[in-house]
């Protein structure tokens, strides 16, 4: 079930990169930007958390956190943080469970092949706890723009 705007944003508490449990009461108060990706260190999702990464100044002055979200092990989310030292919580949810919560898994296709996997979308939870923004489908380079727009109305 996909999510909307007004929505009570879905409760979470699963692992990060480093095996720490993180969850959505951990940033009550505070609006953030939850996104989910297919799978870490491939170009697209580099390209999203990157972009991410390279806005947390400006995310900051808005007062708004990042969650990046896979069906990744910790291990690799960690080498996937390792590398491009995005400085926040990478949540391996290996059993889908904000995954699922969120309706981001879904139909995808490659090569003509219809398959399941996690639809590349993105999140602004507000400080109340609630959808601000829901972007399914969302492209890499179009994560920024669209969250801070939301973030900025609130």
């Amino acid at each position: 079930m996909k999510l909307t705007v007004g929505d009570k944003a879905p409760s979470f508490k699963v692992k990060d990169q480093n095996g720490e449990f993180v969850s959505n009461k951990d940033y009550s108060g505070k609006p953030y930007v939850i996104y989910f990706y297919p799978k870490a260190s491939t170009p697209g999702c580099t390209t999203q958390s990157c972009n991410l990464r390279d806005a947390m100044s400006d995310l900051k002055k808005l007062d708004a956190a990042v969650i990046g979200v896979s069906a990744d092990s910790p291990e690799k989310q960690k080498k996937f943080d390792d590398k491009y030292k995005f400085g926040f919580p990478l949540l391996a949810d290996e059993d889908r469970e904000v995954i699922d919560s969120y309706g981001v898994w879904g139909d995808k296709s490659m090569y003509g092949k219809i398959f399941k996997g996690i639809v590349r979308s993105a999140f602004v939870v507000d400080a109340k706890g609630k959808i601000a923004g829901a972007f399914y489908k969302v492209s890499p380079k179009d994560t920024v723009p669209k969250t801070m727009e939301v973030l900025k109305n609130l």
